[in-house]
C-alpha cells in the first residue's frame, strides 16, 4: 500500500491512525468528535479489522435493475477525460457488455434494502442516528472513478472489496470551482496533498468540503456513510412553507398607530418595525414549534420508498397474542424514527409524524429496530398504542416465531 504522503508535515493531529486495536475510530468517540469531526479527515487504517462484504458486486448490480432504487453508472473516457453519466433502473443484460475498466455502479439507500449492509451502522452509533443518511455502495471496476470532487456532508469511505486509491486536498482553501464540462459536479483543478490505498477493512473519513478522487486499483467495493446535512436554505424554506400552511390568516400587517408620513413613497422605520411585528406572529422563534417541525422534517429521507399499510394487518389481538407466542415486530426500513422531551413527556417523530408519549416510551419505540413480547409489555399503555398505529400503518411487520412474515 501506497504511504501517506503529505505536501506538508503537519504539526498538529496525525491523519492517519491504525484502529486495529480500538476500531472503529482508532480512538474513544470522544476524542474522534472533538479533533476530527467537521474539522480535518482521519485515515483509519483495520477501522473493520478483517471485514468481509456482506454483498457482492452481482447483488449491487441486481439490485441496481429495480425500479425503486437510486442508481446511477458512471463511465470515465481517459483519451477526453469525459465523464458520462446514467441514471437507473438497468438491464440486467447491460453488465456482461461494458467493458473491463472505468466505470462505477453506485446504489443509493443500500442499507434500507440489505440488513447485512444497514447492520454497518451499528459500529456508527456515536453520531445521532437521524444524521446518518444512508450507505451507499459502490462497484467500481478497475480504473473506476467518479471524478475529483467535493461534497458538502461528512462521509464515512469504507473499502469493504477490493483496493481503491483515495486522494484528498487537505489544505485550507483548497479550489473548489467546478468543470462547466461535465454533467456530474466535478473540480476544474484538483492538486492532492495526501495520496493512500486502501483495502478490505480500511475507512477515509472525510468532513464537509474537503477535495477527494478515488480510483479503483482493482474491481472493488466501497461503502459511504453519508450524514444528512441539509443547507441554510432548505432548512428556511421548509419551515416558512410550514408557518405559512400553519398562519392564522387574520393575523396581518397592521398600523393602527399610523401618522401622516412625510414621504408618501418612503417605507419608514415605522413601517419596517410593524413588518418585523407581523412577521413575530409567525412564532419563529417557539422552541417547542421549532422542534416539532425539526422532528418532523429530519425524519423524511430525501428521496425514499414509501411506507404504506400492509392490505393484511392483524387486529391487536392477534398481534398482542402472536408477541407473547415468540412473534416480533420488526421495524420497516424506510421508517425513520427520533424523539425528543417536551414539556413533561415527549414527541415521537416518525417519517414526518408526530406524537405525543411519555419520554420513557418515545426512547425505547425510536431505539428499537425489534420489538419482541417482553419489550412490547414494558411500554406503557399509550406506547403500545402507539406501537400498534404504527404497525397498521406499515412502520412494522410481523414476523411469526416460525420464520413466516404476516
Amino acid at each position: 500500500m501506497a504511504p501517506s504522503r503529505p505536501r506538508k508535515p503537519s504539526a498538529d493531529l496525525p491523519i492517519e491512525v491504525d484502529a486495529a486495536a480500538h476500531p472503529p475510530l482508532g480512538m474513544p468517540a470522544a476524542q474522534f468528535l472533538q479533533r476530527y469531526w467537521q474539522k480535518r479527515p482521519l485515515l483509519i487504517r483495520n477501522a473493520f479489522p478483517g471485514y468481509v462484504s456482506p454483498i457482492q458486486p452481482e447483488d449491487l448490480a441486481g439490485l441496481a435493475c429495480e425500479e425503486a432504487a437510486l442508481s446511477r453508472l458512471i463511465r470515465h473516457d481517459r483519451a477526453s477525460d469525459r465523464y458520462s453519466l446514467r441514471h437507473g433502473p438497468f438491464e440486467e443484460a447491460e453488465f456482461p457488455d461494458l467493458p473491463q475498466q472505468d466505470w462505477t455502479l453506485l446504489v443509493q439507500d443500500v442499507d434500507k434494502w440489505d440488513a447485512d449492509v444497514a447492520a454497518v451502522l451499528d459500529a456508527f452509533d456515536f453520531l445521532p442516528r437521524w444524521r446518518i443518511d444512508d450507505v451507499m455502495v459502490s462497484f467500481a471496476a478497475p480504473g473506476g472513478s467518479v471524478g475529483a470532487h467535493v461534497d458538502q456532508y461528512d462521509v464515512f469511505l469504507l473499502q469493504a472489496q477490493g483496493h481503491r486509491r483515495w486522494q484528498i486536498d487537505a489544505r485550507p482553501e483548497a479550489p473548489q470551482a467546478f468543470r462547466d464540462d461535465a454533467e456530474l459536479k466535478l473540480l476544474q483543478s484538483f492538486d492532492p496533498s495526501h495520496d493512500w490505498v486502501l483495502g478490505p477493512g480500511d475507512m477515509l473519513y472525510l468532513p464537509p468540503g474537503v477535495p477527494h478522487h478515488g480510483v479503483a486499483e482493482d474491481a472493488c467495493l466501497t461503502f459511504s456513510v453519508g450524514m444528512r446535512a441539509p443547507s441554510a436554505a432548505e432548512l428556511m424554506g421548509d419551515y416558512i412553507d410550514t408557518l405559512a400552511a400553519d398562519a392564522d390568516e387574520s393575523l396581518r400587517y397592521r398600523d393602527p398607530d399610523l401618522a401622516p408620513p412625510a414621504d408618501a413613497a418612503e417605507i419608514d422605520a415605522a413601517a419596517m418595525a410593524r413588518v418585523v411585528e407581523a412577521l413575530n406572529t409567525l412564532r419563529f422563534n417557539d422552541p417547542d414549534r421549532l422542534g416539532d417541525w425539526f422532528g418532523r422534517f429530519i425524519t423524511v429521507y430525501r428521496a425514499a420508498g414509501e411506507v404504506l399499510p400492509g392490505d393484511d394487518a392483524r387486529s391487536r389481538i392477534e398481534v398482542e397474542w402472536d408477541l407473547q407466542g415468540g412473534a416480533q415486530l420488526l421495524r420497516h426500513p424506510w421508517s425513520r424514527m427520533a424523539w425528543r422531551r417536551a414539556g413533561r413527556g415527549a414527541r415521537l417523530y416518525v417519517s414526518g409524524q408526530e406524537r405525543s408519549l411519555p419520554a420513557r416510551d418515545a426512547q425505547a419505540i425510536a431505539n428499537a429496530a425489534v420489538f419482541d413480547g417482553a419489550a412490547y409489555g414494558a411500554l406503557s399503555e399509550a406506547g403500545r398504542d402507539a406501537v400498534i398505529e404504527l404497525y397498521q400503518g406499515g412502520h412494522y411487520r410481523l414476523l411469526l416465531d416460525d420464520g413466516e412474515e404476516e
